[in-house]
C-alpha cells in the first residue's frame, strides 16, 4: 500500500544498476497525489528500489500482500471450493482470499469463507501462514469448524462446493501450492492426533503455473505442536460471517 508521501533528493540517490526485472513488471505509473509520471529510484537513505514521483517526490509503496482462508471441518471432511474464476478455473482450493482494510486476518477468513462457500464457520486456530516471496504474498490459513446453520453452498467464486473425507481430497485437482501443502500437512496431523502451527516459505519458480507441483520447494518449515486433533474439542472460537 502507498502510506509514506515523500522522498528528498530522489533524484541523485539512483545508483547505475538497473531495478529488478520483478519489480519493472509492476504497472506503477503516475503519482497518485499530483498525477506526474513515475520513475524506479532508490531515494536517499533507502536500500530499495521504489516507484517516486519525479515531480512531488511521493514514494508509491508496494508491499506483500496477504490472502487470509479457512481449513473447514464438519462431522470429519473438509470443505473445499472448485474455483469460478481464474487463475485455476475449475480446479479445488480452501476457501480464502485478500485481506481487507480495517478487518482482522480472522474475520477476514471467515468473510473469505462465507463469500465462497455461504458457510457459517466458527475460527478455531491459526494454522499455516506460508511467505510466498516471488509473488509478493503471504498465506494465513486457520482452522474452522462449520456453524450452524451448517449449510454451505455456490459463492460467485465458486462452480461447486463440497465436502471430502480425508482420503478422497483430490490433490491432483488442488488450485495452488500452498493450498497442497497445508492439506497435506493437516492430514498428517490428523493421523497423529495433535495440530501442530506451521510456517514456511513456498520458493516457486519464477513464471509457473499456481498449481504446478514440480515448480515450488518448502524451505525454512517450522513446527509447533498446538494440541488435540478434534476441531470441535480446540476451545472457543469467533464466529463470523
Amino acid at each position: 500500500m502507498s502510506t509514506e508521501p515523500t522522498a528528498s533528493g530522489h533524484e541523485a540517490a539512483s545508483p547505475a544498476v538497473d531495478p529488478p526485472a520483478w519489480l519493472q513488471r509492476i504497472k506503477s505509473n503516475y503519482c497518485r497525489v499530483c498525477g506526474s509520471p513515475l520513475k524506479l529510484l532508490k531515494p536517499d537513505g533507502e536500500r530499495e528500489w521504489r516507484h517516486v514521483c519525479g515531480s512531488c517526490g511521493y514514494v508509491d509503496y508496494h508491499n506483500p500482500k496477504l490472502v487470509v482462508g479457512c481449513i473447514v471441518e464438519h462431522e470429519g471432511k473438509i470443505l473445499l471450493c472448485r474455483r469460478a474464476i481464474e487463475p485455476c478455473r475449475g480446479l479445488w482450493t480452501l476457501p480464502a482470499g485478500f485481506m481487507e482494510l480495517n478487518e482482522s486476518t480472522a474475520a477476514g477468513a471467515a468473510r473469505e469463507t462465507w463469500e465462497e462457500a455461504n458457510a457459517a464457520v466458527k475460527v478455531l486456530a491459526p494454522y499455516a501462514h506460508w511467505d510466498i516471496p516471488v509473488i509478493g504474498q503471504a498465506y494465513i490459513l486457520f482452522r474452522a469448524a462449520l456453524a450452524p446453520p451448517y449449510t454451505f453452498s455456490s459463492g460467485s467464486e465458486s462452480l461447486e462446493v463440497a465436502l471430502f473425507a480425508p482420503e478422497s481430497i483430490p490433490f491432483d485437482q488442488l488450485a495452488f501450492s500452498s493450498v497442497s501443502i497445508t492439506l497435506r500437512l493437516y492430514l498428517e496431523d490428523l493421523r497423529a492426533g495433535t495440530f501442530r502451527l506451521h510456517h514456511g516459505v513456498i520458493d516457486k519458480r519464477p513464471g509457473s503455473q499456481p498449481n504446478d507441483p514440480g515448480a515450488f520447494v518448502v524451505r525454512d518449515h517450522m513446527a509447533l505442536e498446538l494440541g488435540g486433533a478434534s476441531a470441535t474439542a480446540a476451545g472457543p472460537g469467533v464466529q463470523e460471517q
